[in-house]
């Protein structure tokens, strides 16, 4: 009989080469060959960017923006955007790439104002985490931006993007609404909006009191 100790990994995996098979103006498709933990040397298919910026980790941002306006619920900042890959329209948060020179936070504030037209406050970002390990080397980082809906240039925001659609969702419906929008239409949600979603469910949700046991 075999113990579990024969499949006891025994050797730290790492990359062996990387070899390009195809590349285009943004993206490129590699040939990993690597190690894995017990010894076997394999091949791994991937996709990564070749946009990244050689001083950061992160390939660019996405923004969970809140707005915040008095006599209103805070809403979500969503947009909305045809995605080829997908052959239909995406709800996601305003994201993009960081640009040469600019930390994740300028990246974000740029990438609101371009996608939504809004200006908003940094209040806070994640690590470098990552979107499709399976598939892909890209990294993001989400950045917490609020917005003060009562400012004179936060009232009638101007867009720069002429095909995306800005929809905003309250925050404490936050899933419904997102739940009626693909009941509507055909349109796919980012996993990330879904999480956060989900997230907000749990933080809106209040648990029954336990009854009080009698003596």
């Amino acid at each position: 009989m075999s113990n579990s100790g024969d499949h006891k990994a025994t050797t730290t995996p790492h990359i062996v080469k990387e070899e390009i098979l195809a590349a285009g103006k943004w993206v490129k498709l590699e040939k990993t060959t690597y190690v894995d933990p017990a010894g076997n040397t394999r091949i791994w298919e991937s996709v990564k960017r070749t946009t990244r910026q050689r001083d950061t980790e992160a390939d660019g941002v996405g923004i969970i923006a809140l707005l915040k306006r008095t006599l209103h619920k805070d809403c979500v900042v969503m947009v909305k955007q045809f995605r080829p890959p997908l052959g239909c329209c995406s709800l996601e948060f305003p994201a993009g790439l960081i640009d040469e020179g600019e930390n994740a936070e300028a990246a974000a504030l740029r990438e609101l104002k371009e996608e939504t037209g809004y200006k908003g406050e940094v209040v806070g970002i994640t690590p470098v985490t990552c979107l499709d390990p399976g598939l892909s080397n890209c990294t993001t980082q989400m950045v917490m931006v609020n917005i003060n809906g009562d400012d004179m240039e936060n009232i009638n925001p101007t867009q720069q993007l002429e095909f995306v659609e800005v929809i905003l969702l309250p925050l404490d419906e936050f899933q419904l609404k997102i739940d009626e929008l693909l009941r509507k239409e055909k349109t796919v949600v980012d996993a990330k909006v879904y999480i956060f979603a989900m997230g907000m469910v749990q933080a809106f949700f209040k648990p029954r009191e336990l009854p009080v046991l009698k003596q």
